[in-house]
Formats: C-alpha cells, structure tokens, sequence
C-alpha cells in the first residue's frame, strides 16, 4: 500500500543508521535497559511528536501520549488506567528525575472540549475524556468570553496544562517525591504555528522556554 511507503523506507533509514552504522546505542539499550531522565505526556497529534520536536535519541525519553496530553486524578479503583500506568511505571521502576506535560497549539481536543458536547456517538469517547480537563473550559469562557474561538482555544491549551500538572500531584507518591526535590514536574507549550516553545511559570504564565521558567 502506497501509504505505507513512507513508513517502511524510514524504517530502513532507521535500522541502517542505528543497527548498521551506529549500532553502539542500541546496543548499550538492549544489553542495559532504558534510564530516561523525563517523563513525556504529550498529545497524540501526528504534527507534534516529542522525540521530533526535542530532537531525542532512543532512550532519552519516555512517553506517553493521549488526546490533548491530558493526565487524569489518581484513582485506584481497580479499573484499567493506561495513562495513570505509564506514569507509575515512569516514576517508580524508571526513575525519571523530571516530568513534562506537553500541550500544544490547535490541539483538536481541546477544541472539541470547547464546542461543548456534541450530539450522536462521533465524539462518544473524545467527549467523556475531555470531561477530565472541563474545569479549564469553565475558566476559559469566565476569562475570555469576549475573545475569539480560536484564542478560547489557546487560552484552553494551555489551562489543560495546569489542570494536569495538578492531577499529577494527587498521585501521593508523585507530590511526595516533588515536595523533596527529588522528582520536578514542567508544563510546557509548543506553538505548532510559531515553532515556539514555551514553558510554565510558578505563577501560572507560559514564558518562552529559555528564560526563568519554574518547576512546580
């Protein structure tokens, strides 16, 4: 299938540059297991993939994705929580020293959170996950009724930020290693438009990364 193309000659560029002339990393990958410094929840948007836009080696990163890089609350209520999951895997058997919610620009989550429920099964599962962050489309329209809908949006990108990086401190294990400094948690915003990224102030404004930007 032609759409596929694409797909497998990368993956003969891939296994050329890493299995036959850069074997070493991989090597070292195999024999002595993954140790990423940072934890990645990051959107499932083909347009924004970390690894790309951080321009990471394999192993550097360990990621998660999902619509619109949300992170529900801690709930040990037996059931399935993929995202929850990773985390746990992340943190506790990985290690990772630092935690990075990763939103970005015309996220179609986010915007779907913003039109409001929709009617039928089209968004059946799209909307019941948004649910999570719904307090940040509440917040939105208090704040910015007058703005347009694509700055609502924006504005909403990057209050599902927040709302994530909150829902990360109800892990008890999370907020424990945070409030000792030994694990950090970031919010950050790539603009897909600008080719910015921006990261999470203590007070709640997204700076341009590189300039004083705090970890919660």
């Amino acid at each position: 299938m032609k759409e596929l193309d694409k797909l497998i000659a990368g993956f003969r560029q891939f296994r050329k540059r890493y299995y036959e002339d850069e074997p070493e990393l991989y090597q070292q990958l195999v024999y002595k297991g993954q140790t990423p410094k940072a934890l990645v929840i990051a959107c499932c948007d083909s347009r924004v993939h970390p690894a790309q836009v951080m321009d990471t080696d394999p192993g550097d990163i360990f990621v998660v994705r999902n619509v619109a890089n949300v992170v529900p609350p801690c709930q040990e209520d037996g059931k399935s929580h993929g995202t929850s999951a990773a985390i746990e895997f992340a943190v506790k058997l990985l290690g990772v020293k630092h935690i990075i919610i990763f939103g970005h620009g015309q996220c179609g989550g986010v915007r779907s959170l913003m039109e409001g429920k929709h009617q039928g099964h089209k968004h059946g599962f799209i909307d019941s996950w948004m649910d999570i962050v719904a307090p940040a489309r509440e917040k939105v329209l208090k704040e910015h009724g007058n703005a347009t809908f694509d700055d609502q949006c924006k504005a909403c990108e990057q209050a599902v930020i927040e709302i994530s990086v909150n829902n990360l401190m109800t892990f008890p294990w999370i907020s424990d290693m945070v409030s000792k400094n030994n694990l950090f948690v970031h919010g950050w915003y790539f603009d897909i438009e600008q080719g910015e990224l921006y990261a999470r102030t203590a007070n709640g404004d997204f700076r341009p990364l590189g300039a004083e930007a705090a970890s919660v």
